[in-house]
Order: C-alpha cells, then structure tokens, then sequence
C-alpha cells in the first residue's frame, strides 16, 4: 500500500472500470520519478482500479508527452498498448478519463476537501480545473455518453446551474436533430434561461428544420423580457427564412430597431441577407445602404442576393462599388459574382474576374474551382472550362457535372454524354443536368430513357428533373408517362407540386391533347405567375378555345400579375385561330399603347398569318414593310404562307426571296415556294426552285413522327416500312382514310 500523504490535504478519487481483464498499471511520482506502485491485473468484478491523484502521477512515457498541458497518464497492459488515458492539469487535478474506444469508464468521481474550503459550485471559475466531470463533454460523442455524464451532473446538483445545464443543452440541440426532444427536456428544466441558452435552442430548432418552433423561441423571449444579444436577431431570421414568411422577418426587423441593434453588424447582415433570400432585393438594398459599417459578409450578402434574383448587372456594379471601398472579396464572393457573370455569358468579363482570383491570392476552394468551371461552359468558352477543370487538384460530383453542362451548353451532347458515362460518381443534379441536355436539344427520347435509367439507379428526381421530362414528354405525346409522374410523384407526396412543376404538367397536357386536365390542374393551383397564365392561354389557342383564351387573358388583367410579350403570343395567336380580326388589331395596339410592349417579329407574324388567312394580304403586307425593325424570318415567313393559301405568286415570291436572304439553309422555305407555284401549276418554276436547292446543297428534312407503347418509342418516316408492323399499320391507314372518304369528309390543305 503507498503512502498517500496526510488526509487534511485535498485528494481526488477515481474509480476507472477495465473492460480487459490483463490489465495493470505502474504509477511514479513526478517530482522524484520515484516509482510508488504497480497495480496488478484486477481479477474480480467490477474490475475497477482506485487511482490516487494526490501525488503528482504520470506514465512510464511521461517525456513523449510534454507538449500536453499538465502532463498525462496513460495506462498500460503487459503488452505495452494503451487502454486508457488520464490528463491531468498543472495543479494535479483531473480533467479527462476515456478508454481507447470513446466509452467512459468513469464509475464516480469523489472529492475530498477540508472543512475550511467551500464546496459551492462556482460558475465563473474555471470549467475543467473547478469540476472535472464537466470536462468529459468535450470527448462526448453520443446521447448515451451524454445522458451518463447529465446523470452525474444531476446528482452532484449541478443541473440546477445555467452553465453546466448549457453545455449538456448545447450538445443535444449542435449535434443531431433527432436530439431536440431530449434538448427540450433540459431546457424546460433550466430555470432563467439566459440569452446564450435561448439562442441555442434557436440555433437548434433551425438544424432540425423546425423553423417554426425556433420563432416561437424568440416570441417568448419577447414576450417575458428576456435579455437578448445580437446572435438573437442573426438565428431567429435564419427561422423566417425558413418559413418562407416575409411578415415574420419584417416584424423581427421592428423588434431589432425598437431594441437599439440595428448599430450591431451582425443584425443588419442578418436582415440584409434574410431580405434577399426572400426576393425583396429593394427592402435588403436599403438596409444595406443605411449600415454605418460594411464588412466583407454584408458586400457578399447583397451581391448574392442580386446573382440569385437574377439581375446580374446590379451584381456586377455592387461588386465594383465593393472593390472601390478597398473591401477585399473572399471566396464566397468570388463565387456570387461568377454566377452572375454565367447569367449574362460575358467572357471577358469571366476572363477579368478569373484574373482578379489570381492576383487576389484566395486559395481557390473547390466551390470557387466548380464556379468557374460552370462560368465559362455558360460564356461559350469550353476550352477554359476544359483548362480550369484539368487542373484542379480534387474534383467532385459538383465538377464533374459542370463539365458535362459545359459541353452540352456548347451543344457538344457526345462529348457530354461520354463524361456522363465516365463519372466516378453522379448525384440528382448530375441526372437532371444530362436530362434537361437532351430535352433542350430536340432529343426527346434519350431524355426520357436516361429517366428510366435514374430511376432504376434509385435516384430520387427533383422538381428541376421532372420539368425536364414533362417538356420530353410534351414533344413525345407521352401522355401516359406524364400522368404516372404526377400520380407517383405528386399525388404520392414526394415531391411537392411548385408553381413551375405545375406549369410543366399544364403545358404537358396541352399539348398531348389533355386540355381538360390541363384547365383542371390550372383552376387547381393556389398561386400562379405570368408563366401559369401564358401556358394556358396558348394551350387554349392551339386547341381552337379562342373565347377561352380571350376571357383568360381578361381574368389575367384584373390580377396583380403584367402580361408579357409571351402573353400576347397566345393571345394573338387565340384571335389568328378564331377567324377574330377587329380583337387582333385590338389586343396587337394594346401591346404598346396600354401595356408599353414593344411587339416583336413573332407578334407581327401572328397578326399577318391573321390577315391572310381572311384574303387581306395588301394590309398584310404593309403591315410587314411598317415594322420598326428589319422584319425577321417569322415575318416573312407567314407572309409567304398567306401568299401560298391565296394564290398570290407575285407577292409571295418576293416573300420568299427576302425569306431566303435571311435563312438560305432553310428547307422549309423552299418547299412552300415550290408549293406556292405549283398551285398555279407553274411547274418550270417548281423545278428552278428544287434545282436551287440542289445547287445549294439544302436537303428537305424527313418527317418523323415517334410514339410510345409500353414504355417503348417506336420512330416513324415518311414511306417508312422498316418497322415490324408496317403492313397491318398502313391497312389500318388505309381503312381509316376510306371510311372518310365514304362519310364525305375532304380535307382544307390551304393552311
């Protein structure tokens, strides 16, 4: 047995449990190096080893650990591997106990202390050296190790502290959501929270996406007159922000200058940053403006805010301003400004900001390397997107995707797809960026079997993924698969229907023929936006609802909302398909006079297809020639088609040839020259405009028509036999165009 010294002195006590039954520890004094004991393998249970601590104690390898604090005592078996770890301060007195594997073998922890000196806890002094228990948080990495030391605490009646209590709060509410109920429980047991406690419950209500338990937080603090700091301010509008609620940000933003912290610079870029997220860039702008002092995060804020609202020009003239100030960006704000630079697709202003990175010495992040990547495939300049992503020292899925989007983007869809295939790694983002690719570029049904393949890799679309099939699906008249995405995704409540998800299943049911659904899913919507409106009053059109289209368009301007220059597309186009020209003038003069729309070629395209369909081809063509613009190809195009169902070669072929000035390439244009001659069976003309093609090298694309049966697309070309059923398809053909024939049905080919 070793001397412990006298018993008046102050000792500390620990019981450590040994799960391994070799265990045994030598101990040694520190000042002489004198060796006092060794404690030989514990063989009944609880295995438990008492340490004595009034001796200054280190281990056998005290001088490779002198760089600790304080020194440290490792326990140590027969066969030299460590089991378990005492670290203790400059005083003596215990901080930390913690085997190998994370478990805590501490059965309790005893202090003996004179009758002259207090026992009262002290909050103020130092947290590890006062009470070592509370050390072990800082190696606590579960709720079950947690719960032991809350235990402790609580029968040393340390719970009934602010600080102690706080730390165990802390804990539950930074670390897994899951473990907010348990972080309730403590708080409820906390009595007068101060602010540090109230905003950790904030702070954690927010990680665990209960926003709106985080606002009722700061409502109480209001409500008992709590004390508050400026990190109240900063959680609670993190809170609004997920709520979506502008009301409950605006009526924090009163509390904040009502309380005297709109000085405070965390709350203005708290503010600033909560406005923007939500869209009122002008209400952020002026908080912004009327900060007393700036910092690096509020520029960034703004900045972003514009990039995100999509008005990269006011981004760029911030970012200015910013540099003017002598405010340097960081990488943060690198990568705000780099998206707005991708919005406008201006290279040389992509190229002076990849040089200001350079000069400005930021480590370029990878978010900052992914950025610029993403830049450059959006300014057109693959081979920079290329350079940037070679080297990169470590790329993810982000910039692997970016890279595909480059090569897309510049319409290299091979080059794209062959990434694509290569990836080490693909994620929801990668899928609909491949997706969107084949769907922008005519390639309907690639994007709608790499929708397949998504789904069977178990990968779960968003909103942005779907948008992109439902518009495949329109051009396919997939109508089958349309409805089981809604079914499935919407009606099962995996994905929540969006204003433009909503949109992209209108236009879908429009054009393949739904109009019913699609008026059904449009009455149905509780908010709607100018795109809302234009989809349904072009699908009205298209399917002849000219009244329909007319008194929609009437509903529209008595909203909130402003037509558009694509309003007035349907809306001219409802009056060209309905024979309505008294309305097409109208609605045409409104555009500007009422609306300040200046009309475009495709406007004036309407209303001379309007014209000419009713014979008034002189009005059709002073209309044309009165343009304030060069008339474009849709100009002269549906000119020369009025010509072509009135007969009028003279007028039609000047059409054509302004037409062919514009677009020589185009095939269409010459075939409705040669139609247009041949129906004043003007055959030697017929043939000069087929030897012009020729001579041209223009050649009259197929036409194809595709159709989707059980999940497979089957492709049909003109005169086309090739497939297995061609012979029953073209007996059902015939049988249906005899039938016609029989009721007395002749087809109008004028239009």
């Amino acid at each position: 047995m070793v001397d412990v010294g006298a018993a008046e002195r102050r000792r500390e006590a620990l019981v450590v449990c040994s799960e391994k039954m070799s265990a045994g520890i030598t101990l040694y004094d520190l000042e002489s190096g004198e060796k006092l004991m060794r404690l030989p393998t514990c063989a009944s249970p609880p295995h438990g080893l008492l340490c004595l601590a009034d001796h200054h104690l280190v281990a056998s390898q005290l001088q490779r650990y002198r760089s600790y604090r304080g020194g440290a005592i490792f326990f140590w078996d027969l066969n030299k591997n460590p089991l378990s770890c005492l670290a203790f301060s400059h005083d003596g007195t215990l901080l930390v106990s913690a085997s190998e594997d994370g478990v805590i073998h501490v059965w309790s922890m005893i202090r003996y202390q004179s009758s002259e000196t207090s026992a009262t806890w002290n909050s103020n002094r130092n947290l590890v050296v006062t009470h070592p228990i509370l050390s072990l948080m800082e190696s606590c990495d579960s709720m079950v190790h947690l719960k032991q030391i809350q235990a402790r605490l609580t029968t040393a009646g340390l719970m009934s502290d602010r600080f102690p209590a706080s730390r165990v709060l802390a804990f539950c509410a930074l670390s897994d959501p899951s473990d907010m109920a348990h972080a309730g429980l403590v708080f409820r047991g906390i009595s007068s929270p101060n602010p540090y406690i109230w905003n950790t419950m904030i702070r954690g209500y927010n990680r665990a996406n209960l926003p709106l338990s985080g606002f009722s937080c700061f409502r109480r603090m209001v409500r008992d007159r709590v004390e508050m700091d400026s990190r109240s301010f900063v959680f609670v509008l993190k809170s609004c922000e997920q709520l979506l609620e502008a009301s409950a940000g605006e009526g924090i933003h009163c509390v904040a200058c009502k309380a005297g912290f709109m000085s405070h610079l965390l709350v203005g870029n708290g503010l600033v940053r909560f406005y923007a997220t939500q869209g009122a860039l002008a209400s952020a702008r002026r908080v912004f403006d009327a900060l007393s002092e700036r910092d690096v995060v509020s520029w960034t804020t703004m900045i972003d805010g514009y990039s995100e609202s999509r008005k990269p020009h006011e981004a760029l003239r911030l970012f200015y301003q910013m540099l003017m100030t002598g405010t340097q960006p960081n990488g943060i704000t690198f990568v705000a400004i780099l998206s707005a630079i991708s919005q406008l697709g201006e290279l040389k202003f992509a190229k002076l900001v990849h040089d200001n990175i350079g000069r400005s010495g930021i480590d370029a992040s990878i978010n900052l390397l992914n950025a610029l990547v993403d830049m450059y495939g959006k300014c057109g300049s693959v081979a920079d997107a290329k350079e940037v992503f070679d080297e990169m020292p470590i790329k993810d899925v982000f910039s692997w995707t970016s890279m595909m989007s480059a090569y897309a983007k510049c319409g290299n869809l091979d080059l794209a797809r062959q990434l694509f295939d290569t990836m080490p790694e693909r994620n929801v983002i990668t899928w609909s960026s491949i997706i969107a690719a084949y769907s922008q570029s005519n390639q309907p049904k690639e994007a709608v079997q790499l929708f397949y393949e998504m789904i069977a890799a178990h990968v779960k679309p968003i909103d942005a993924t779907l948008v992109s099939v439902l518009s495949a699906c329109a051009m396919l008249g997939c109508l089958d698969l349309g409805r089981w995405i809604y079914e499935h995704y919407v009606d099962g409540k995996m994905i929540r229907l969006s204003v433009k998800l909503a949109n992209a299943f209108i236009d879908m049911y429009a054009k393949c023929g739904d109009i019913a659904e699609a008026t059904k899913l449009f009455d149905e919507m509780p908010e709607k936006d100018v795109v809302s409106w234009n989809t349904m009053i072009l699908a009205y059109a298209v399917h002849g609802y000219s009244k329909e289209a007319l008194f929609l368009f009437e509903h529209m301007k008595n909203t909130q909302l402003m037509p558009d220059d694509i309003t007035f597309v349907g809306v001219l186009s409802a009056c060209c398909h309905g024979g309505l020209v008294v309305e097409g003038r109208r609605h045409f003069a409104d555009m500007k006079s009422i609306f300040g729309i200046e009309p475009k070629g495709v406007h004036y395209a309407c209303l001379v297809d309007l014209f000419g369909k009713f014979g008034l081809l002189k009005e059709a063509h002073e209309l044309v020639r009165g343009m304030p613009v060069e008339p474009d190809g849709a100009a002269w195009g549906a000119l020369l088609n009025a010509c072509r169902m009135q007969g009028n070669v003279e007028l039609g072929k000047f059409a054509g040839e302004m037409l062919l000035g514009l677009e020589p390439g185009d095939s269409g244009i010459y075939v409705l020259m040669a139609n247009l001659y041949a129906t004043r069976r003007e055959w030697d003309d017929v043939k000069k405009v087929r030897k012009m093609m020729k001579e041209r090298g223009v050649k009259k694309t197929p036409g194809r028509s595709s159709i989707e049966l059980d999940g497979k697309f089957h492709d049909f070309h003109v005169a086309d036999v090739s497939h297995l059923q061609s012979k029953e398809i073209y007996t059902t053909l015939n049988n249906i165009y005899t039938q016609l024939k029989i009721e007395g049905y002749v087809p109008w080919t004028k239009c």
